[in-house]
């Protein structure tokens, strides 16, 4: 097949103008110019793009197909030159590091602070990411550093003390819940939930939980932050299970703090690392040093 970026950033140029001449001008190019590429674009591809009428074009079902690809490429490529850029302005170094949702809403922001005030050329990788895959990334070698909850048993990785928090429950002051400041993880699928988006670790473990109590977590609004989700507890839109490391107050104004009477809504953090240091680089074994210090 013989096309170039060229071709796709023009097809997507085209696609979101509905006119091959608007669409050629935001790809710097002459019409004619952009009609001979659009044609030759379906007949590498074997398949026609738009559909042409008085007005313009419109994408086909394989256009549309095309589309969601050629902006996927688009991305994955300006993400590389993203990825590159501090290597040109002179990084000394890069690690990866995975970390639970927990630990980036609260105690890791700050570390990283500090860190990259010691060492302002190196560039961390910072990703989300479920307990279980933090620990089989950082064994094979995908990460440098994780942050777990839990200490883990894995022959490859040495485990430490991070942090001490737990899961706590914000309802609004309007909803009666529990007794004694405290209430069940069961009583509290009675009502609808806040939760973060799909794939953030804690609401894959909740849902997780509520399924083995056979329920379903009636999500009624998820959020990309904490912040978002408090806001939406207070507005009385429903009840959510946080850490209480990210409430910025003991007691958020219009919102009620319960403990979770659950075993599990205790979260021992910990950092995973691979058991030979000579794996790491020395900025790696300089921040797992920083996190693993006592304090």
């Amino acid at each position: 097949m013989r096309y170039d970026l060229v071709d796709l950033k023009l097809f997507v140029a085209v696609a979101d103008a509905g006119n091959v001449s608007r669409g050629a001008a935001a790809a710097f190019l002459a019409p004619s110019s952009a009609s001979l590429r659009i044609k030759q674009l379906e007949d590498a591809l074997g398949a026609k793009l738009f559909t042409r009428h008085a007005r313009g074009v419109v994408l086909t079902r394989a256009g549309q197909v095309m589309l969601e690809h050629c902006r996927r490429c688009l991305a994955e490529l300006e993400q590389m030159h993203a990825d590159l850029a501090p290597h040109a302005r002179g990084v000394k170094s890069q690690l990866t590091l995975f970390a639970n949702s927990t630990a980036i809403a609260s105690y890791l922001p700050d570390h990283l602070a500090v860190y990259f005030r010691r060492f302002p050329g190196v560039r961390v990788v910072l990703e989300e990411r479920l307990s279980h895959d933090i620990v089989a990334a950082v064994a094979e070698g995908r990460a440098d550093i994780g942050i777990v909850t839990g200490a883990g048993d894995h022959p490859q990785l040495v485990f430490s003390p991070y942090r001490e928090d737990e899961l706590v429950v914000l309802a609004p002051r309007s909803v009666k819940l529990g007794r004694g400041g405290k209430v069940g993880f069961e009583e509290c699928l009675k009502h609808p939930f806040i939760s973060l988006r799909s794939g953030a670790a804690i609401h894959t473990f909740l849902v997780g939980r509520a399924a083995a109590l056979g329920h379903h977590l009636d999500v009624r609004v998820q959020v990309a932050g904490f912040s978002a989700v408090i806001a939406l507890v207070r507005s009385g839109a429903g009840v959510a299970i946080v850490p209480r490391s990210v409430l910025r107050e003991p007691q958020p104004e219009g919102v009620a703090v319960l403990r979770l009477a659950e075993p599990w809504a205790e979260r021992h953090l910990s950092v995973c690392a691979r058991r030979d240091a000579s794996l790491m680089s020395a900025h790696a074994r300089a921040l797992l040093e920083m996190l693993t210090a006592r304090r």
